[in-house]
């Protein structure tokens, strides 16, 4: 599948889109044991965060899980031709709100594995119509394949940040 074109996306999408080198759906199904894998290596540092008011790496995790949420629903809703604007989400509200930090470690990684496969069904069912399609989210205008390739960069970037900012291994 060829990258999205930057008239395909909003400007803070090149942020995670940059990140992807190769073909995404490789990226993404590798993402579902490689990101586990990470996480698992480091479960001593589970309730770490690296400064005050920083998220831990439970809450970094439960973050990433609920982006993946909101990046299926809108893709589900503009491969389905969906007119009606689709509204953005406040990160740290959603951590805040969501007790990520009581769970277990590995539960969390047993839900994002769940969701992610669940997920690469219908990413993988997608046709080049319904990855052409667009819809308003978060007040800007994007297309579907453009949110695949950000779910991919998304959770790229965040293990530089569990890499660079929490010394994770």
């Amino acid at each position: 599948m060829n990258r999205p074109q930057p008239n395909e996306y909003p400007a803070w999408g090149e942020t995670y889109i940059s990140k992807v080198k190769g073909d995404i759906f490789e990226i993404l199904t590798d993402q579902t044991e490689s990101l586990p894998a990470l996480f698992r290596a480091n479960a001593d540092k589970a309730d770490y965060a690296y400064a005050e008011g920083k998220w831990t790496l439970k809450e970094m995790l439960g973050h990433i899980i609920d982006t993946e949420r909101v990046f299926a629903y809108r893709i589900t809703c503009f491969a389905r031709n969906e007119q009606q604007p689709l509204p953005g989400f406040e990160e740290d509200d959603y951590v805040m709100n969501a007790r990520f930090a009581q769970r277990p470690l590995e539960d969390l990684l047993e839900e994002f594995i769940a969701l992610r496969k669940a997920n690469l069904y219908l990413f993988k069912s997608l046709n080049d119509e319904e990855l052409n399609r667009k819809g308003i989210a978060s007040g800007r205008e994007i297309n579907v394949k453009s949110i695949l390739f950000i779910a991919g960069g998304h959770i790229i970037h965040h293990i530089s940040v569990l890499k660079e900012r929490y010394h994770v291994v």
